[in-house]
């Protein structure tokens, strides 16, 4: 056994002043870090004083843009007031279409349909002709994409869906709008199906998209055995009319 000199802990290996002399906050061996030495500046605090500056306001503006959303989506949901009445249309620019909020889920009667959401298109081929695809099932891709994936992403689950719904809400039943966010619904849902039917190759090579079509069709979800109520179970379809394709829509600039 080896000796040593009473007194000293063994577990505690070596005494630390017979090691290297390592400065503070340097790489050590064995990957080990020394701490940095009593008032050595650490964080944002160890940046020069353009960095110090930039960092700030980076996170001045971040703060400030997310009071902001706050605000407004409490806006969005709160009952009509004085503020909303004087400045609705510079809330609804800020929550519409991407934040929009809804209470369908916790409704005293939820949504019980399963809904659809259908597109085919008319191409333009390489050689200058012109022929109608067949319908392709968005939500039923979605669907596959969905299925199985312990992690799907919101644009899987929500996009298509509040695009739809969106659309729906904002126009009656003759596809005219209601409201002042009708034309922007239609323009958020075309130019999402479009995205969609590049991503299926729709057009094939070298051809593209001129005019789109998209239908939906809605089916009653069945009540359970033990109820009494009565639902049909026949699919309502809509169709909307055709629209032109536009450049903004394939490259997805602006609103």
């Amino acid at each position: 056994m080896d000796a040593y000199d009473e007194g000293s802990d063994a577990s505690h290996g070596p005494d630390a002043s017979q090691g290297p002399n390592i400065p503070y906050g340097r790489d050590a061996p064995d990957g080990l870090r020394i701490p940095t030495a009593p008032g050595e500046r650490a964080g944002i605090a160890a940046l020069r004083l353009p960095a110090q500056v930039f960092v700030a306001l980076a996170l001045a503006v971040v703060g400030v843009i997310a009071c902001v959303h706050l605000a407004m989506v409490f806006l969005h949901v709160a009952p009509a007031n004085t503020v909303t009445k004087q400045h609705g249309e510079a809330i609804d620019g800020w929550i519409y279409p991407e934040f929009e909020q809804n209470w369908k889920l916790f409704a005293p009667n939820p949504l019980q349909q399963n809904v659809a959401v259908q597109v085919r298109a008319e191409i333009r081929t390489a050689d200058g002709g012109n022929h109608t695809t067949g319908w392709y099932d968005l939500s039923a891709l979605d669907g596959e994409a969905i299925d199985g994936n312990l992690l799907p992403s919101h644009t899987q689950q929500n996009a298509l869906r509040r695009a739809w719904d969106f659309y729906v809400t904002s126009h009656d039943g003759d596809d005219r709008p209601t409201g002042r966010r009708g034309d922007l619904s239609e323009r958020y849902l075309r130019r999402i199906v479009v995205m969609r039917l590049e991503r299926e190759d729709a057009a094939g090579p070298g051809g593209a998209v001129e005019r789109v079509q998209v239908r939906s069709r809605t089916t009653n979800v069945q009540p359970p055995e033990w109820s009494e109520e009565q639902v049909s179970d026949k699919s309502v379809v809509r169709e909307l009319p055709w629209w032109k394709v536009t450049e903004r829509d394939r490259t997805g600039a602006g609103v």
